[in-house]
């Protein structure tokens, strides 16, 4: 077992670009942690720098206590699932899981033991005598893991291993792979884009975009209390509900969100209202997802909203309602791109770009104009306005009727304008 430090860890690719910026991360020793975030934010580029497939440009790597930037692969004592399985197509099952044991010279007896055992907790038993070219997709990706597995390595790095299988063969071996191993309590680190992995395998979830680290944290911390509305809005199976709101303290009576022909109070007693309070006068960014709104009767006299349904859509388990209120909707604000900071290249000179002497000095990062906190050019409003609500498995109102929904206070996440929680969360 193996804890994994990263410290101040940024990738720089030829031509300048950004891939990871000083990020700071901690895996456990026997921890299940996934990276989790949108496609090109930096999460294969971390896992192939633990790994050392890739040199790490600046900032300390350190392995079980051990200083490990420039240790060579092999020396890591790590193993690494890939998205494909990337099997040796000329050799049979057996020879596949058996090989990392071959290499390693180890003694035949324990290999073939080692390796029966092993293809039985995979339930690939009966096709050791195969070749990977006759296998199901969900049959290489558990021979992968078993190559992995077999030679019991002090970390496991997983890139996206279930990406290629269909759902009901990624729900299976899922769980077949929390199992497994939490069984062997070896530290691993699980590169994934897809939330429902991330909330039912991690221990732990670290969210990055824009190779930029978002929020770390169990799922509950992260699901319940995110760090930023991106965070919010990317571990959500639908649309998260972001409103903008006027903030106001009438008579110092208690702290309102003016949303326009909607308000919503909180009292003083509530824990956020004087962070809140610190923005009267200016905009704030309103998080409800769709399962803090409930339908309620025209009579309700709790904080609410109310409009009218514009549409259904029913997706099996539950329906979804989708309410005109008439309120200003924002999209999710995005953390400056941190390659446009880069100056210029190396041209071919060998001479430092204006980018690598900011890393290698120390200077802080130049943000350009428009990306100054409140001037985000992408906080413009959507189109539609329209609130989400779940429903359950019965819809209670029809595609034109008048509704009302009630506003879970507990439920509501507050953001400043550039997308960080106003009140900061609990970890």
């Amino acid at each position: 077992m193996s804890s994994v430090v990263l410290d101040k860890v940024t990738k720089v690719y030829p031509g300048d670009y950004l891939a990871v910026d000083r990020l700071n991360l901690r895996a456990e020793d026997g921890e299940f942690l996934v990276l989790l975030g949108p496609s090109g934010c930096g999460k294969s580029t971390l896992l192939r720098m633990i790994a050392g497939l890739e040199e790490i440009t600046q900032g300390d790597l350190w392995l079980d206590g051990q200083l490990a930037n420039h240790l060579a692969p092999r020396d890591r004592d790590v193993a690494m699932v890939f998205q494909n399985g990337a099997l040796y197509p000329h050799r049979t099952v057996r020879g596949n899981i058996a090989f990392p044991l071959e290499i390693a010279k180890s003694d035949p007896a324990l290999v073939r033991e080692r390796v029966t055992e092993l293809s039985k907790a995979l339930h690939i038993d009966e096709t050791l005598d195969r070749r990977p070219g006759t296998l199901s997709g969900g049959q290489r990706q558990r021979v992968a893991m078993g190559r992995a597995i077999v030679r019991q390595p002090k970390l496991f790095l997983m890139d996206e291993p279930l990406s290629n299988l269909d759902a009901g063969m990624r729900t299976e071996l899922r769980m077949e792979i929390s199992a497994l191993v939490r069984s062997l309590g070896v530290t691993t680190i699980y590169v994934t884009h897809d939330q429902v992995e991330a909330l039912t395998l991690a221990d732990r979830i670290a969210i990055l975009n824009r190779g930029v680290l978002q929020d770390v944290g169990t799922p509950a911390q992260i699901y319940n209390d995110p760090a930023t509305a991106f965070v919010a809005a990317f571990l959500n199976s639908q649309q998260l509900n972001l409103l903008a709101a006027q903030v106001r303290t009438p008579q110092n009576q208690y702290v309102m969100l003016d949303f326009g022909p909607h308000r919503i109070t909180l009292p003083w007693s509530d824990p956020r209202a004087y962070a809140i309070s610190q923005h009267t006068g200016g905009q704030v960014l309103v998080g409800l997802r769709p399962d803090g709104l409930a339908p309620v009767p025209e009579s309700y006299e709790g904080p609410s909203f109310y409009g009218r349904v514009r549409t259904l859509e029913y997706h099996g388990h539950e329906w979804l309602a989708y309410l005109e209120c008439g309120m200003p909707s924002v999209p999710v604000p995005e953390p400056p791109d941190p390659n446009r900071r880069v100056n210029g290249g190396t041209n071919g000179s060998g001479k430092v770009s204006g980018l690598m002497r900011r890393l290698f000095s120390g200077q802080p990062e130049e943000r350009p104009a428009q990306e100054q906190v409140g001037q985000n050019p992408n906080s413009g409003i959507h189109r539609r306005s329209d609130l989400v609500i779940r429903l359950g498995n019965r819809p209670v109102w029809r595609a034109g009727d008048a509704a009302k929904v009630a506003v879970d206070l507990s439920r509501v996440m507050i953001f400043t304008v550039d997308g960080a929680r106003i009140d900061p969360p609990r970890r």
